[in-house]
């Protein structure tokens, strides 16, 4: 079989592919339509989020029997369309699921402990101990939206805690022995802090907006390592000028790119963002939370892992 690699990876990928009988050919470079020009020649293609895999991309690729996205999801692809022509669609959302939930919580306690403030403070010559009194996740009670890979890796970490750690999904007993699921209702009854660890759907598109944040009962504290536009940021502002939200941490941003690899969608600065930048219950980073030097390697092995599983252990 004849694979196209679209993005680069780690090299263990073409490794295992090359090893277990795979022709890999790497084009990082052309443009969508030039590569649609020449994907009839491919069994295989492997992408990161480069472009867009559409119908009109899908009805070139003749002889495609798989996209491989060596990443968490899938939303660059047209699910629907590819399936009904029988290509089978992998992702790899083990291969970064631990970096997910390391980052997670890390955000977490940096929030909780203002840390990203007081190292920024200190820097400026300011000793403002009280002013960055902390608050201990001991005792709170952590809801997770999405429970899956991503939102089990979660718990995972939390339980060296004290703290209850409930769960929303759309599937029902997805729980384990690190959360008790419960209804959306119920979670935003209890929750002191929500994190999100949801794909990019219809049901989950602007689904944290200003009618969701004030069915919390208490104020909470906000994660997201998900997908940005999740999130409407005018009402997320809004909350933490209130403070409904108590803080934010923020790994993606409404406005990113679908190619993940720069922010704006537009040249126009929205004013939303510009206000999150100036907030110090607010922590920013550049959708890094399954980005580490361990994970990349793992994402590359998932993937030759599954390809190799699906077209030559079990054709």
């Amino acid at each position: 079989m004849k694979i196209l690699h679209l993005d680069s990876n780690h090299p263990v990928l073409i490794n295992m592919l090359t090893t277990a009988g795979f022709q890999n050919e790497e084009n990082y470079s052309a443009s969508k339509e030039e590569i649609e020009d020449i994907i009839a020649s491919y069994d295989g293609i492997v992408i990161r989020s480069r472009f867009k895999i559409d119908r009109t991309f899908l009805d070139s690729a003749k002889n495609l029997k798989f996209i491989a996205r060596v990443g968490a999801g899938l939303e660059s692809i047209d699910e629907e369309y590819a399936e009904s022509l029988d290509v089978k669609l992998i992702a790899a959302p083990e291969g970064n699921r631990n970096a997910v939930g390391e980052q997670a919580l890390g955000m977490l306690l940096s929030l909780l402990n203002n840390l990203v403030k007081a190292d920024r403070e200190v820097k400026n010559g300011q000793w403002n101990r009280e002013s960055n009194r902390g608050i201990e996740l001991d005792g709170k009670t952590v809801g997770i939206i999405g429970y899956g890979n991503m939102g089990k890796a979660f718990a995972k970490k939390l339980r060296g805690f004290d703290c209850e750690v409930l769960c929303y999904d759309i599937k029902s007993d997805v729980a384990d022995e690190n959360a008790t699921q419960v209804s959306l209702e119920q979670l935003q009854e209890n929750s002191d802090v929500v994190s999100l660890h949801t794909p990019w759907t219809p049901l989950t598109d602007k689904m944290v907006n200003e009618e969701f944040i004030n069915s919390f009962s208490k104020p909470f504290w906000l994660i997201n390592t998900a997908r940005g536009k999740s999130v409407v940021t005018t009402d997320l502002v809004k909350a933490l000028k209130s403070g409904k939200i108590l803080g934010a941490g923020l790994d993606v941003l409404e406005f990113e790119k679908s190619s993940f690899e720069t922010l704006f969608d537009s040249e126009n600065f929205p004013h939303s963002l510009k206000e999150l930048f100036e907030m110090d219950n607010v922590i920013l980073t550049p959708h890094i939370a399954g980005w580490t030097v361990e994970s990349k390697i793992g994402l590359a092995q998932v993937i030759a892992e599954k390809i190799i599983n699906n077209f030559i252990l079990n054709p």
